[in-house]
């Protein structure tokens, strides 16, 4: 509804206008002094003003110049008596909307209101576009492409950061939903808050509350003290939940009861802690399908996909391949201190036949490996792309077959190459493919990849 705030020391005037107004449709505050007016006056303010000229402590004419100190392009109608007319017409020259006369009727004001309501949702309006355009900017250097899929990802990002509403981020793994999630938070609100991230999938079942809600001293075993959870540590920020759908039933019935509640209860405490955050979950499977299937909970659906982003797997944005290759492996030489020595243009079609089951992840890995190897950068690029044993990337025989063994080969393929890479040690496996610990062992173990036989 459309806003006014009233200000006026009389206080017949300011009831009776208060009354009309609020019949009229319009949201309104009044305020006996401008003083008391002036503290209430941000420069989001989305309505207009109605103040007297003639008032105690600050007059009518000073208050209209102190709110346009605030922001010059809040409508600001002074309601004047008539020997105040000239005095009226010269603060319309520093920039007051306009000015009624008294005595009046209120339907005499109500032009005059709704023009000044329209003039100013009409420069909120410019304001979140060029907001949203210099946003878009920024999301530029984070999120790499001008496909018509990504330029509207990031107009998509841009238009709801400001908002409070819980994001469900949807993609294939290796699309960069955290990368999404994190924009979100840098150009909300509450970017200079916490951004807290949780792997669902690498939260243990047996520990999985405690992890989330906390716990206090004595709770269980070995809880030698309270400990702050997740959702806790968000408090104010932004409470990322990735591969939501891994989380056991019985704990999305608990994380719903917080999202709607807004508190929490940690192990072995019967006190409840309100909390505050922004919510964006990330998901690489269907949830619907999920809850058809009973392992998602419907209700928490509703909760958490208020708004959608959907994040279109690098096989369907190809024209994006040669600007993230080139950003990537310009990374790359930075990091390792190599130089970048770009390929011809015609070997870039070895990218567009490929259809990436790894997404940007696998792009990322392929143009560090690029910058690593030797030779000139036709003899690179053969080697990444060709055929043979030592090439790193499946061969022909790899290709064929079910869409489950050409996976296999292709993860055995990604594990063993970064395992070689880091001289066999875990950690810095983990990092560059982004999964826990417990993940990476039981796919070498799947996968019968010993990392012994490749340091």
């Amino acid at each position: 509804m459309p806003q006014v705030i009233i200000v006026d020391d009389e206080e017949a005037l300011r009831v009776s206008l208060s009354q009309w107004l609020d019949l009229s449709g319009y949201t309104v505050r009044v305020h006996a002094d401008a003083v008391t007016a002036l503290e209430t006056i941000t420069p989001d303010f989305t309505g207009v003003i109605l103040t007297d000229v003639k008032m105690p402590k600050l007059d009518g004419i000073a208050f209209t110049k102190s709110v346009l100190g605030i922001d010059r392009d809040i409508p600001v109608i002074l309601m004047t008596g008539h020997g105040d007319v000239p005095m009226a017409v010269e603060a319309m020259k520093s920039g007051a909307y306009d000015f009624v006369e008294k005595p009046f009727e209120p339907t005499d004001i109500l032009e005059s209101l709704q023009r000044a309501i329209e003039k100013r949702k009409l420069v909120i309006e410019n304001r979140t576009l060029r907001q949203q355009i210099a946003q878009q900017g920024t999301l530029d250097s984070r999120l790499i492409g001008n496909s018509p899929p990504m330029r509207l990802l990031k107009a998509e990002i841009a238009n709801i950061a400001s908002t409070e509403v819980p994001v469900l981020v949807s993609g294939e793994t290796g699309t960069g939903k955290e990368l999404v999630a994190r924009a979100i938070h840098d150009l909300s609100t509450r970017s200079d808050r916490r951004f807290v991230a949780v792997n669902c999938a690498a939260i243990p079942e047996s520990t999985a509350e405690s992890e989330l809600f906390g716990h206090e001293k004595g709770a269980f075993t070995g809880a030698a003290g309270r400990r702050i959870g997740w959702v806790e540590h968000a408090d104010n920020g932004t409470l990322f939940l990735d591969e939501i759908s891994s989380m056991p039933l019985a704990l999305q019935a608990k994380l719903l009861r917080v999202i709607e509640e807004r508190e929490i209860v940690r192990l072995g405490s019967n006190t409840p802690v309100k909390v505050n955050f922004r919510l964006i979950c990330a998901t690489n499977e269907d949830l619907p399908t999920a809850v058809a299937d009973k392992q998602f909970r419907e209700d928490l659906l509703f909760r958490i996909n208020t708004f959608e982003l959907q994040i279109t797997p690098l096989r369907q944005r190809k024209g994006d391949l040669p600007l993230l290759f080139d950003i990537f492996a310009e990374r790359a030489g930075e990091t390792f201190d190599r130089p970048y020595e770009k390929p011809a243009a015609s070997l870039w079609t070895s990218l567009s036949s490929h259809d990436w089951p790894g997404n940007v992840r696998e792009l990322k890995n392929l143009a560090e490996r690029y910058v690593l190897l030797t030779g000139n950068p036709d003899e690179r690029w053969a080697r990444l792309f060709g055929t043979g044993a030592n090439t790193g990337t499946p061969s022909e025989s790899d290709k064929s077959g079910s869409l489950a063994e050409q996976l296999r080969h292709f993860e055995q393929h990604v594990i063993r190459d970064a395992l070689i890479r880091h001289d066999g040690n875990i950690k810095p496996v983990m990092d560059e493919l982004d999964i826990p610990r417990r993940t990476l062992n039981e796919k070498m173990k799947k996968l019968d990849i010993r990392r012994a036989e490749l340091e």
